[in-house]
């Protein structure tokens, strides 16, 4: 039975309150004293006792209330604290001050394969540098990776005052998610994509059906086209959906950065590694997707290297020897005739064939009609909460420009257009001029002779016509090229009398 005893606090009264306990020869289990509060659990009291040591107590000066609890404090955090512990998914221990295991939870246990409390810590990582480590920097280390009955862990450890430390153990890819939430745009599936034009509304179609499928995928498409946008769409609805997506731009690093980004590097690989070796991109995706871009650009080793990978799933760190196996969907992209390398020799057929499983071509932005002006539109949207102005709009004199102008570097390009514009434009209009785009210089070269935008803008349209109509030589074909109906197309062909003749 526990009771719960409250006095006003005065100097004595709980050695009183015990000497009664113990001149009733009961056995005591437990004893919290919080002032001006003691709890006992002692198992022996019977309600028969209860009920006359209940008086004794009350007769104590001081003594206001004796009551029986169901649990004390202590024995409550206790379980609390057991509870927190078995509902965390990672191994967590907590060390004292001089690096011994106080308590372990059950994923701990489960992977030592036996209750490691009392045991050194470096016992359990058969590190012996690691409890000096803790000791020198206060138990505050830098994420370092350790190895637990024979799988490699990231440990994490938190200072806690004047007690030791509390040491949480992470599988790579659960850090892989942490960087992959970190770096994602919340965008969902292919509603990121936007665009209704018919090369999109192809592109998706496509996509949704290649995407659910787990096997490598190849997207080609020019600078800015958002390739990386359709890689994290087909991740997002794949699977593999819940597990992390970790990018690198094989252009942005040189050979050796590139490698040990990848597949990490072990410990003392090279002069200023971190001292328990790094898992690289592969380990941190575990289970997810690694999204390759500028894959034409990869060095032929490093191409060697994913090869063999890609073969088994299979690599070796940098400087290391052990075989490391992964489980990651490989998403390439690049903006290169990958086929055209092939046959000059500068990119392996193999792996070009390995990477070629399933591909996907992301259309030009020059290709996509009316879905310029739709994300121009967004864009400036955006643009002017960035920069915290009231929004503005487009003036429709915008517009032919806008379709007309041949956006070599894509949606980037259009986005760094509106963006520029919606900064420098002091109204709320934004007009042609202050477009930085090279389909403006119609109206600008025409400036002297042009009485009007109307005029300016029905000059842009008849050039853009006239040259669009030898490729496109019916009005069907035309109309589908420029997104739009061949009745209207049809209406301005008369009107500019622009014929296949001419």
């Amino acid at each position: 039975m526990r009771i719960h005893v409250s006095f006003i606090d005065r100097v004595g009264i709980t050695q009183e309150v015990l000497a009664l306990l113990g001149a009733r020869n009961l056995n005591l289990d437990a004893v919290e004293m919080v002032p001006p509060n003691v709890y006992i659990d002692a198992p022996t009291l019977s309600p028969l006792v209860l009920e006359e040591l209940h008086d004794a107590l009350l007769s104590v000066r001081g003594v206001e209330a004796v009551t029986v609890v169901d649990i004390l404090p202590g024995q409550r955090r206790h379980l609390q604290l057991e509870a927190l512990l078995a509902a965390m998914t990672d191994p967590v221990l907590a060390l004292d001050s001089r690096g011994n295991v106080l308590l372990a939870n059950p994923a701990l246990i489960a992977l030592y394969g036996r209750e490691p409390a009392g045991a050194p810590v470096a016992e359990l990582f058969a590190d012996p540098d690691l409890l000096g480590a803790l000791l020198e920097h206060g138990f505050h280390l830098p994420m370092r990776e350790v190895v637990l009955n024979g799988q490699t862990l990231l440990l994490d450890a938190t200072p806690i005052t004047d007690a030791g430390a509390l040491l949480t153990l992470y599988p790579p890819n659960r850090i892989g998610e942490r960087l992959s939430a970190l770096r994602h745009d919340h965008a969902e599936g292919f509603d990121a994509l936007l665009g209704d034009s018919i090369p999109i509304r192809t592109l998706k179609a496509r996509a949704q059906r290649v995407a659910t499928l787990d096997a490598p995928l190849l997207i080609h498409g020019e600078t800015g086209t958002g390739k990386e946008l359709v890689a994290r769409a087909s991740h997002a609805i794949s699977a593999r959906h819940s597990a992390p997506f970790l990018a690198l731009n094989c252009a942005a690093l040189p050979e050796s950065l590139a490698e040990s980004e990848l597949f990490g590097y072990a410990p003392g690989a090279f002069t200023g590694a971190q001292r328990g070796g790094k898992p690289g991109l592969m380990e941190l995706a575990n289970e997810g997707t690694v999204f390759l871009d500028e894959i034409g650009e990869m060095s032929p080793y490093l191409q060697a290297k994913l090869l063999r990978f890609l073969n088994d799933g299979s690599f070796r760190r940098v400087g290391g020897d052990r075989e490391i196996k992964v489980n990651v969907r490989i998403l390439s992209a690049t903006h290169r005739d990958l086929e055209k390398m092939v046959a000059e020799g500068s990119f392996r057929e193999d792996l070009f064939y390995r990477l070629n499983v399933l591909n996907l071509q992301v259309p030009p932005l020059r290709e996509r009609g009316q879905d310029i002006l739709m994300l121009a539109r967004y864009f400036m949207q955006q643009a002017c909460t960035q920069i915290q102005r009231p929004v503005c709009r487009l003036a429709p004199g915008t517009y032919p420009a806008l379709l007309g102008n041949r956006w070599p570097g894509n949606v980037r390009q259009l986005q760094n257009v509106i963006f520029r514009a919606a900064a420098i434009c002091e109204s709320s209009l934004v007009d042609i001029g202050d477009l930085d785009i090279a389909g403006t210089s119609v109206a600008r070269e025409n400036d002297g002779e042009v009485g009007s935008l109307e005029e300016a803008v029905e000059n842009f349209e008849k050039a853009l016509l006239e040259k669009l109509y030898a490729s496109y030589p019916s009005t069907r074909q035309l109309a589908s090229r420029l997104q739009t109906s061949h009745t209207a197309i049809a209406h301005r062909l008369r009107k500019y009398g622009i014929t296949s003749k001419s």
